[in-house]
């Protein structure tokens, strides 16, 4: 049965989710407070708990590849910004690359990002900035050919501005779809998270002439108060 952080019983005929309130305490700002108290009523990040999933980010990327499918069996995945790794968890089901699905093609996921990541079986984690010179020969080397589909869930520190934190993220994803340009497969797929805030019209522009597709998609788990979207490019032409 299921239940709530307070450790009550929350199935049963009649009964009501419990809303976790947190107090403020010294030293913690309100903000913190107001994001630790969303965090503990958030519906996927309990889901994340029951199901074994390392973050609720696990369910954008569910969401996205139940939309266009570009997670498939064989498939090479790079996964930037892969810290705690819910996206590679996700893949790893979804390409095969542990080699469950009998008759299916064994896919094979590289991540990399600035933290330590956990170890995931069936995953290559690799921690490198990835905005250092050289990085992306680095992730090149690790890769040994080309990509699948590259996707970036990097983000930068959050500065508190919100028109600088968006050209911070901007810029980090124009870097991942360069990278993606010089990595993909003919076909390939690049997948980003990108904030809402005007400057994102230029990376559009960008992967419309190297993509068949490109669009911009909220999936269902991305919350609602959010600027957070991501931009699904697929088809790249080479």
């Amino acid at each position: 049965m299921a239940k709530t952080p307070t450790g009550k019983n929350t199935s049963g005929r009649g009964q009501r989710d419990l809303k976790v309130k947190v107090k403020s305490a010294r030293g913690r700002r309100l903000s913190s407070t107001r994001w630790l108290q969303r965090q503990l009523n958030d519906p996927y990040v309990r889901r994340a708990q029951l199901e074994g999933y390392r973050g609720r980010a696990a369910y954008k990327i569910m969401e996205l590849d139940d939309k266009f499918r570009f997670l498939v069996p064989g498939a090479l995945i790079v996964d930037l910004g892969c810290a705690p790794g819910g996206w590679s968890q996700v893949a790893v089901k979804r390409v095969n690359s542990l080699g469950e699905k009998k008759g299916k093609s064994v896919g094979r996921i590289v991540g990399v990002d600035l933290q330590e990541i956990e170890p995931l079986a069936g995953a290559e984690f690799h921690q490198l900035d990835f905005m250092d010179d050289g990085a992306d020969d680095q992730v090149k080397e690790w890769l040994g050919g080309k990509a699948d589909v590259v996707m970036s869930d990097m983000a930068a520190s959050s500065s508190g501005h919100k028109q600088t934190d968006h050209m911070r993220i901007i810029s980090l994803c124009e870097t991942a779809a360069y990278f993606a340009f010089d990595v993909l497969e003919v076909g390939g797929t690049f997948v980003a998270k990108v904030l809402a805030g005007g400057a994102e019209g230029e990376l559009q522009k960008l992967l419309k002439t190297k993509f068949d597709k490109v669009l911009n998609v909220k999936p269902p788990s991305s919350r609602s108060d959010s600027s957070e979207k991501f931009v699904v490019a697929m088809g790249y032409r080479g």
